[in-house]
């Protein structure tokens, strides 16, 4: 793209149309913009816009934004995949002018240019610098020195702030090193220069009685100091900042302990900058009180008596959040320290308590709101920990810091406090609710998680009374509406501590919990949700559920209504709480026809709504779990109900697969696949329809959907075997499978396949085709081996093995390539093979092992008898194995968490999972079959076998087969 006058108009009515509140000129505008990105210098043309001094600066920002924004994308794209396209990179002739230019201008420009600029040069920075940039440092650095402007002196700041950023977020790595000791050489005497300046400006000018518009500046310049303080201290403590720690050290501690009446009274903005640069100075001596405790002990004194003191005024206050907290962050880690001894006062004691914990503990007007207005957040900070930067957490960690080296002084202290709330409350419930929900929340803040486990334990109460005299009137309450945040509480209670409830109390009280989903409240019908869900989680002794579906059935009705219900609510349509309990309700629960019906007409009812916009990746995903629970469920008691979840679920599978919804495509294919099985042969046509789409090269192309092809490919394998070997259907499965096993990522997908064609279709049908499939695997075997897939060649050859004979085995392998199968037994089946885990994939290989060397000629004959010895030493080594290294627990549908989003993964249906089929069923031990073979074949050959047995058996696999013999009475002479 040339920069000339066309340019500039083209650029600038662009830009100027993005800012219309018009859709369609906007609409125009950004296509003409997406288009324009493609060609070369698009990003300087862009660059030399904004720093157009007769432009706009309305135009200006828009070009700054979507400057950084082109950057970000374009200057080292990551590789194309099904969700993002691939774009072309900038190319490095491009960068070089744009790296030349982009310096100067950000300095020269106004603030809101000026940060769109910093964040654009600091996504170059995080790419190339320094390595590819080494101009940058000190280009910064002699535009710092000279400058007397705060504006460009906290651009430049602003900007060394985000590239210097790296250290405090990257693994310690050489090369990190390196880069870091580039910086230093370079920043640190230039940062401390401006440090000391700029405080001694600040000194004057507040002693002065300089304005406000004065200090402003100023402080954010201390504050970007301190922020690349931390980011340079970060990775180990630096020479020089070890040299110079009293000049870092001294004007940090005058920040935490001088006041500036001139920008804090009145509270406001002023207010939050000191505050901010007191927040980062925390920051600063909390890395140094963790990681630089013996350099810094000579600090620690004044520091946390200047802390404390601060921390006591900012708690007062409820705008003061980030310093409140980090403050008491550095308090924490100086109570779990050596330096403890600085808290064990009583008088110190009882002051953190009253003065520091309670007062950040109670709900403040904040809580309240966000509890009403976002409960969302709300139950992010409460229940699923993201709120370890709240003043409520951050309290309560300090309790357990202490608590570290004085557990019964605080014990007995908050039990104290505790006491007094509950009977502060007692005395005008309605006015002191608080106090009550202080005192819940204490007790399930503080409460300690077992290692290993969700069992929980505290030494503030004991459970069973609290329980029962605290929480079981909150949840006995008629009103569900009535001091919600209270029955939040009471509700969080039961769901933490539910270990230690006794099953026939919880029992009585979860038909009250029921009713709370009916709360207007989004929160309480959300705990509501989550505390049944976690009960029906459970475990007792011997990890049975504690409640099984004859628990629930008395009131599965009134459950099932209340929980659909909960979704109608205002903000609750897509809430992943109540969708998560419907699931794991239907997972359980005993399912008739009536509710059947009622449940998948409510469930389609919100997947054709989802369908029509996809948000919430979390509920949907739960959604189409609890769908497969309650095909399963009902199915397993009623076969009749398949042909009506048929009429009910095609329609919307249909719907996803015809408008191509991708986010939901692999979750049909599971559901069809669930579906598929549960027929009887012959299947309907309706499916044979849905298999020709399945063998199209085009739905294979989307890395996604490729799990649940296979899934549903292997369920057409197993209930339609005779219609795949129609109109040369079985050669374009075999190509599938020839295609997945060919790449590392999905060569376990290959094998599903060639197992479930191995296990379904007769020998005569494939033996035409074997030679093609040892060719693939021996390929890729020679060009690409790992351990994972040669253990999955070793379960494919002896599932073949035991479907269709040793004989077929050896000859069709035999027949790509003379004798390959001694060297494929000698390389790879028999070192792999004690490597084999699963309890149906030990038993098959353990007995197809058997087989081959008790009937095999392969390995009976003479000149194998190093070999022989070999497989049966691997083939003991396997059995011998303990018995938990092979069982697998069976898996609970797992939370789904955050990071799930619509991107290019594949989402697994545990609900809707192939149930796995035991090849050799009819041998029900393999360690007899061993031993009874070995008897067989010592028979036929006596006194050939014991001797190469003695030979080449490992010591403690003789006794091993020793053992077994004596078990099972066969005698191997």
């Amino acid at each position: 793209m040339e920069w000339n006058r066309e340019t500039l108009e083209f650029l600038s009515q662009c830009f100027l149309h993005t800012l219309s509140p018009n859709p369609e000129p906007r609409r125009c505008a950004e296509a003409s913009l997406a288009e324009a990105s493609d060609r070369p210098n698009y990003g300087l043309a862009v660059l030399r816009l904004v720093a157009e001094p007769s432009v706009d600066d309305q135009i200006r920002q828009a070009a700054s934004v979507n400057f950084k924004n082109h950057l970000r994308a374009r200057w080292a794209p990551t590789p194309p995949s099904d969700a993002i396209p691939a774009l072309s990179p900038i190319a490095d002739q491009e960068k070089e002018q744009i790296k030349t230019l982009i310096v100067p201008l950000m300095l020269s420009s106004g603030p809101r240019i000026q940060s769109q600029l910093s964040e654009a040069l600091a996504v170059i920075g995080k790419h190339d610098f320094p390595k590819s940039w080494p101009a940058l440092l000190p280009e910064l650095v002699s535009n710092l020195r000279p400058a007397t402007d705060y504006a460009s002196i906290n651009g430049i700041l602003g900007t060394a702030n985000s590239i210097f950023k790296k250290f405090r977020y990257q693994y310690k790595t050489n090369d990190l090193l390196l880069d870091l000791k580039y910086c230093l050489d370079g920043f640190c005497a230039p940062l401390l220069e401006i440090f000391l300046r700029t405080a001694a400006l600040i000194d004057s000018t507040a002693s002065s009685g300089g304005a406000a518009v004065t200090l402003r500046p100023l402080f954010e310049s201390q504050r970007l100091c301190c922020r690349i303080f931390y980011s340079l201290n970060f990775q180990e403590l630096p020479e020089f900042f070890e040299d110079h720690m009293n000049e870092w050290m001294t004007e940090f501690r005058k920040y935490l302990t001088t006041t500036y009446p001139v920008l804090e009274e009145g509270g406001g903005d002023g207010l939050a900058l000191v505050d901010e640069l007191r927040a980062a100075v925390c920051e600063n001596i909390s890395l140094y009180m963790e990681k630089n405790e013996e350099e810094f002990q000579g600090y620690l004194k004044d520091f946390a008596s200047a802390v404390w003191s601060l921390l006591v005024t900012a708690s007062a206050s409820s705008s003061r959040d980030r310093l409140t907290v980090t403050a008491t962050k550095f308090l924490t880690t100086v109570s779990t320290s050596v330096h403890h001894t600085l808290f064990s006062s009583p008088d110190v004691l009882k002051q953190i308590c009253q003065s520091i914990v309670i007062p950040n503990v109670r709900l403040r007007e904040e809580d309240e709101e966000l509890f009403e207005m976002n409960y969302v957040e709300f139950i992010r900070r409460d229940i699923e920990g993201s709120d370890l930067d709240t003043r409520r957490r951050i309290a309560c960690e300090l309790l357990k810091g202490i608590a570290t080296n004085y557990k019964d002084q605080v014990t007995a202290m908050v039990s104290t406090q505790i006491q007094n709330m509950l009977a502060i409350f007692a005395t005008n419930p309605a006015a002191n609710w608080k106090e009550k929900d202080c005192a819940i929340y204490l007790v399930v803040s503080l409460a300690t998680k077992k290692a290993g486990g969700t069992s929980v334990s505290t030494d503030l109460v004991d459970v069973g009374n609290f329980f029962a005299s605290v929480i079981v009137p909150e949840l006995q309450s008629q009103d569900v509406n009535g001091f919600p945040m209270l029955k939040a509480g009471a509700l969080k209670f039961f769901t933490m501590f539910r270990n230690q409830i006794p099953k026939p109390v919880a029992i009585t009280l979860m038909p009250e919990v029921v009713r709370f989903l009916c709360s207007e409240s989004n929160v309480v019908h959300s705990y509501a949700a989550s505390c049944i869900e976690k009960l029906l989680l459970v475990k007792d002794e011997g990890g049975r559920p504690r409640f099984n579906s004859s628990d629930i059935n008395p009131f599965l009705l009134m459950l099932m209504n209340n929980l659909f219900n909960a979704l109608k609510f205002p903000e609750s349509e897509e809430n992943q709480y109540v969708m998560k309990c419907i699931m794991r309700v239907l997972g359980v629960a005993d399912i008739s026809g009536d509710v059947a019906g009622a449940c998948i007409s409510g469930l389609m009812s919100i997947l054709a709504e989802v369908c029509r916009n996809p948000k919430n990746p979390i509920f949907n995903h739960y959604l189409f779990e609890a769908v497969a629970a309650l095909v399963r469920r009902a199915c397993e008691k009623d076969h009749s109900l398949i042909s009506a979840f048929e009429a009910s679920l095609f329609p919307i599978l249909q719907t996803i697969l015809a408008n191509d919804i991708t986010e939901f495509s692999p979750y049909a294919f599971q559901l069809l696949a669930q579906l598929l099985e549960l027929n009887k042969t012959p299947i309907p046509p309706t499916y044979m329809s849905i298999f020709e789409l399945l063998l199209t090269p085009e739905s294979w192309k989307r890395s996604a959907n490729v799990p649940a092809l296979v899934r549903l490919l292997q369920a057409y394998l197993q209930k339609a075997p005779h219609e795949l070997n129609q109109e040369g259907r079985l050669s374009q499965v075999l190509g599938i499978f020839n295609k997945l096993v060919s790449v590392s990522s999905t060569d376990e997908l290959g094998f599903y396949v060639l197992n479930t064609v191995t296990e379904n279709i007769g020998y005569d049908v494939i033996a035409p085709y074997m030679g093609h499939i040892w060719a693939a695997l021996f390929t890729r075997l020679q060009n690409n081996r790992t351990v994972k897939f040669v253990k999955a060649l070793v379960i494919f050859m002896s599932l073949f093995l035991v479907k269709h004979g040793s004989a077929n085995l050896v000859n069709s392998m035999n027949a790509v390539q003379p004798n390959v199968i001694i060297a494929i037994l000698e390389q790879f089946w028999i070192p792999n093979l004690k490597q084999i885990t699963g309890t149906i994939e030990l038993k098959l290989t353990s007995i197809a092992s058997t087989r081959l060397l008790c009937e095999s000629p392969v390995l009976l004959d003479a000149s194998a008898a190093a070999l022989w010895g070999k497989m049966l030493d691997s083939i003991v080594t396997l059995l011998s194995r303990p018995e938990q290294d092979r069982v697998e627990e069976e898996v609970e549908v797992p939370d789904i968490g955050e990071t799930v989003g619509y991107t290019a993964t594949f989402a697994h249906l545990l609900n809707a999972g192939k149930k796995e089929e035991d090849p050799v069923k009819e041998i029900k031990d393999p360690k007899e079959f061993l031993v009874s073979s070995l008897e067989r074949l010592s028979s036929l050959s006596p006194g050939r076998y014991p001797a190469i047995i003695r030979e080449s058996l490992d010591p403690s696999n003789k006794e091993v087969l020793l053992q077994l013999c004596g078990k099972y009475n066969c005698a191997i002479v």
